[in-house]
This record gives C-alpha cells, sequence and structure tokens, in this order.
C-alpha cells in the first residue's frame, strides 16, 4: 500500500504557509492576556481578603484575652524567640522544609492537597497540639501547659514565615496576587487552627466566638467600604 506524503511547507498554498505563524502569534497573545488577567482577578481577591485579616486578627487577640496572662506570655515569648533566630541567628529553613515533606506524604493520596496542605497546615503546631493533649492525660503540671504555649508561638511563626517568604519569592506574581491572596487565606486559616486547638485547652476560650465575630467584623467593613465607594 502507498504510504501517503506529508504535505511540506513547499506544498502549502503561500496564504495557508503565512497564516501559520500569525496563529501562533495570536495564540501567544490570547495566552498571555489570559494569564495576565487571571493574575489581576487574583489580586482582587486578595484585596478581598484583607478584611478578614483584619477581623480575625482582631478576634483572636479578643479570645485570647481570656487565656492567663502568664501563658499569654510564654506564646508571644515563643513567637519573637523565633523571629530573633530567623533574623539574628540562622534559618531554619530545614525544619520548615521536613514538615512539608511530611505533609507531601500525607496526602500523597490527593494531588490537589499535596501542592495546598504544606502551606496551609501549620504541622509542627497540630503536633504541638496533640502531644500535649497525650502528656496531659497523664501529668498534671504547670511547665507542661507553658511549654506547650510557648512552642505553639515558636511554630505558628514559623509557619507563618517560612509559607510568606515561599509565596513572596515566586516569579512572575503580577502585582503580587498570588501573595496577598494566598498569604492572606493561609494567616486567616492558621488563626483558625491556632484558635480550635486553644478552645479545646482552655474552657474560656470560644471557637465559636471567634468565627462569628471574625465574620461580623468583617462584613461590617465590607459595608462600610461599599457605602463609601457607591451609596455616597
Amino acid at each position: 500500500m502507498a504510504r501517503k506524503e506529508s504535505p511540506n511547507k513547499k506544498d502549502l498554498p503561500k496564504e495557508e504557509f503565512e497564516a501559520g505563524p500569525q496563529k501562533k502569534a495570536a495564540s501567544r497573545k490570547f495566552s498571555w492576556f489570559g494569564s495576565k488577567l487571571f493574575d489581576i482577578i487574583k489580586f482582587l481577591l486578595g484585596v478581598s481578603l484583607l478584611p478578614f485579616v483584619y477581623s480575625s486578627t482582631a478576634s483572636f487577640l479578643n479570645e485570647f484575652g481570656v487565656v492567663p496572662k502568664g501563658l499569654q506570655t510564654y506564646f508571644c515569648a515563643g513567637a519573637i524567640t523565633f523571629i530573633a533566630v530567623y533574623l539574628f541567628v540562622l534559618e531554619p529553613s530545614m525544619v520548615y522544609n521536613a514538615g512539608h515533606k511530611i505533609l507531601e506524604v500525607l496526602f500523597q493520596f490527593f494531588t490537589p492537597l499535596v501542592k495546598v496542605a504544606p502551606f496551609l497546615l501549620p504541622i509542627y503546631t497540630i503536633v504541638i497540639f496533640v502531644l500535649y493533649k497525650f502528656a496531659a492525660l497523664f501529668i498534671r503540671s504547670d511547665w507542661l501547659l507553658q511549654y506547650a504555649m510557648f512552642l505553639f508561638g515558636f511554630t505558628l511563626a514559623l509557619h507563618l514565615v517560612f509559607s510568606s517568604k515561599s509565596m513572596r519569592s515566586r516569579k512572575g506574581d503580577l502585582l503580587k496576587g498570588n501573595y496577598i491572596f494566598g498569604f492572606s487565606f493561609i494567616y486567616i486559616v492558621n488563626l483558625g487552627i491556632m484558635a480550635f486547638c486553644l478552645n479545646l485547652i482552655f474552657k474560656d476560650f470560644s471557637f465559636v466566638d471567634f468565627c462569628n465575630s471574625s465574620y461580623a467584623t468583617a462584613r461590617d467593613l465590607y459595608h462600610s467600604v461599599f457605602s463609601q465607594l457607591f451609596l455616597k
């Protein structure tokens, strides 16, 4: 059976031959435009999350006020200690990367979570909480909770700082849309996780009140901004 010969460029009509590069150029322009448009959308979504960043922070601090002052100091000391180590001693990136790999292994059965979970979940904070709750079944001592609060602050700061650094260093992020949206979302989720853990440790700390207050404050901010912009 005779094999069909594929037409070469010389066999094509001049119009078809010249249309090829033009179509490729148009396709590249459309792809570039679509990518930049998506970046702008992510930037706008990131900005829209900022009221929740504020409201979740304010609500967390309000609920955190019910924690005994001494334990608040341990939590803050843990966060400050990490920042001091990070700025003046060394960047414990190996510790963060190890936690990153642990989460990749845990969520390898579900591909989307493999990419998101290492940034979203503060693995060391969760591990410290689980270990504390287990140890508290057998050890009744103030020092156990003091160490736990210190490590909560240390590990939460570690996760937020390195997640921020990882997202900020990504190239091709027009208007920093990925960074603003991604880190805002990570920050809100991390505060929620920390609030949930403290709710299970301190009877006066309410995770439900934290959520309700965060929502109500953000809603009022959205309403205020909308009124200023469109209802004047």
